[in-house]
């Protein structure tokens, strides 16, 4: 294993696991985060999110044995196969979940912790093309990131932290947070303790909504105040 591959699987495992561990956690993961598993044949077989972490486990490891031709050849196949592109460089905790899986991107330079869940159309992306850097986004434990989310550039989301559908996520994320919106922008903090594997979306705070209740609130206390006031200097009060 290169020096990268080893210093990468290092920053998102607090302890070495081993291939078939590794594995059998992702298998696991499925059935923890999907009401809609229900046998292990149903998984095996049908599951393309599932197969795609399977493929770009086996892609990792002859990258880092420095056989990227083969490598990128496998995560080529697995590409056609899944609909889902992960560059075999890339570094992915274990407990990894990717629902559905149509469209999911991952870059080069990307490190994933462990228990992470991707809903389809999710793109982990860069913003340049230097050569040699980390350009592409760092993701902590047990974070959560919604249908068609971009999360571009080397940017750090923090451990348990919620990507809303279809957010543009440009900066670094504190753990605990929801994000929504373009660009992105936390809405919402949580104490750490928890997962939340759902993204509920009836939950999900929307900051226009609660702009304008902000805003008839505002008007409604300066209409008291304007009543109050005419009252007080004998004015007729209005309708």
């Amino acid at each position: 294993m290169s020096r990268a591959c080893a210093s990468a699987e290092g920053a998102t495992q607090s302890r070495p696991v081993s291939f078939r561990a590794t594995l059998s956690r992702d298998f696991r993961a499925v059935f923890e985060r999907d009401p809609a598993a229900r046998s292990r044949w149903t998984v095996l077989l049908t599951y393309p999110g599932f197969h795609a972490v399977v493929l770009y486990r086996l892609a990792h490891a002859l990258y880092c044995r420095r056989l990227t031709l083969a490598a990128r050849l496998l995560s080529l196949l697995a590409r056609f196969l899944t609909g889902v592109e992960i560059h075999p460089a890339a570094t992915i905790g274990a407990g990894f979940f990717i629902d559905h899986g149509m469209g999911v991107v991952i870059g080069e330079t990307t490190v994933i912790g462990e228990e992470v869940t991707l809903y389809q159309g999710v793109s982990l992306g860069g913003t340049g093309k230097e050569k040699g850097r980390k350009r592409h986004p760092t993701l902590g434990n047990h974070v959560l990131v919604g249908a068609g989310a971009k999360v571009l550039g080397n940017v750090t989301i923090g451990e348990g932290a919620r990507v809303g559908s279809n957010a543009v996520v440009l900066r670094s994320i504190p753990p605990h947070s929801t994000v929504v919106g373009i660009p992105g922008r936390v809405v919402r903090s949580k104490e750490p303790g928890y997962p939340e594997w759902t993204l509920n979306h009836q939950d999900m705070p929307d900051p226009n909504q609660e702009r304008l209740e902000q805003l008839e609130k505002t008007v409604a206390r300066l209409t008291d105040e304007l009543r109050q006031l005419k009252k007080s200097s004998g004015a007729d009060t209005p309708e």
